[in-house]
């Protein structure tokens, strides 16, 4: 297996930084859905590393965080 393909075949792990995030803004998770315009639950199910959200859904939680993408959701690799 060549070094690109290896990197291709590895499981990406998506974490998120909302709830910490929401908690400084005050912010409840049916609020930031309302905000997103999705479910609460989705909100739960991010926060919780179950759900793999959209890129655009992904930039509306961070601007409504008044953060970026890159400072909310962080990528993993898992080796």
């Amino acid at each position: 297996m060549k070094d690109g393909e290896e990197i291709l075949t590895r499981r990406i792990i998506l974490r998120s930084r909302i709830k910490e995030l929401r908690a400084r803004y005050d912010l409840t998770q049916e609020q930031l859905a309302s905000m997103v315009d999705v479910r609460r639950e989705t909100i739960g199910h991010i926060e919780h590393n179950r759900y793999n959200l959209s890129l655009i859904l992904a930039y509306k939680i961070a601007r409504a965080l008044k953060s970026t993408i890159e400072e909310v959701f962080m990528f993993e690799e898992d080796r």
